[in-house]
């Protein structure tokens, strides 16, 4: 049974050449919405390995086109964005992620005889639960520690990732930046003219009228 829709019929980007958006926000959005969904950072082998990651922590619906999940933290990893902080015992961001994958695939070919990204989903998924517990220990982790990697680069990289996109603010209700228009409506349960209208149980249609007009 297909999730219901929490804003039918809103669509952030009919924000594009409104008072909600400047030329500065046009370009952070075009960015995002170009974001390759080939790698220049990773290889091929650890770049299949990413998407299998991805598509498990993060999966998304068939009716519509993905959020390039992997493409955005491959961008990342190639421009050395970084968030300003890491944990002392992760190496940096880019080594973390190759040493990660490398060693997830070796703790799938050790227990499966299987490349990560081969295996069925449920594998990849006990894996990955292996991880998070901190009870993955193949060599090819170098003293890395697989519970650190699971929670700061594999989770805050891809849940970043995904909430960076407009696919997701469309999901979420979210206007985007809102420069120069801004919010004024601040108090619990308000809503501006501009933000979109959250539907209940059987008001999809009457609610997805009123969001197409959202700007």
């Amino acid at each position: 049974m297909p999730e219901r829709e929490r804003y039918p019929g809103y669509d952030v980007l009919n924000k594009r050449h409104t008072p909600s958006w400047n030329d500065a926000t046009r370009k952070v959005i075009d960015a995002r919405l170009a974001v390759s969904r080939d790698p220049d950072f990773f290889t091929q082998e650890e770049w299949r390995i990413l998407v299998a990651v991805c598509d498990r922590i993060m999966p998304q619906p068939a009716d519509r086109p993905p959020v390039p999940l992997a493409g955005y933290i491959d961008q990342r990893m190639r421009d050395d964005i970084r968030v300003g902080f890491r944990n002392a015992a992760l190496p940096p961001q880019g080594e973390a992620w190759k040493r990660g994958l490398h060693a997830l695939n070796a703790e799938a070919l050790d227990a499966h005889d299987t490349a990560f990204d081969r295996l069925a989903a449920d594998q990849q998924d006990d894996l990955l639960h292996r991880a998070e517990d901190g009870r993955l220990h193949h060599p090819a982790w170098r003293g890395m520690d697989c519970q650190l990697f699971f929670n700061e680069r594999i989770m805050a990289d891809i849940i970043a990732a995904y909430y960076a996109h407009p696919t997701s603010w469309n999901e979420i209700g979210f206007g985007g930046p809102a420069s120069p228009r801004g919010y004024v409506r601040m108090q619990n349960n308000r809503r501006d003219p501009w933000e979109p209208v959250e539907a209940g149980p059987g008001d999809e249609e009457k609610i997805r009228r009123k969001n197409q007009h959202v700007r």
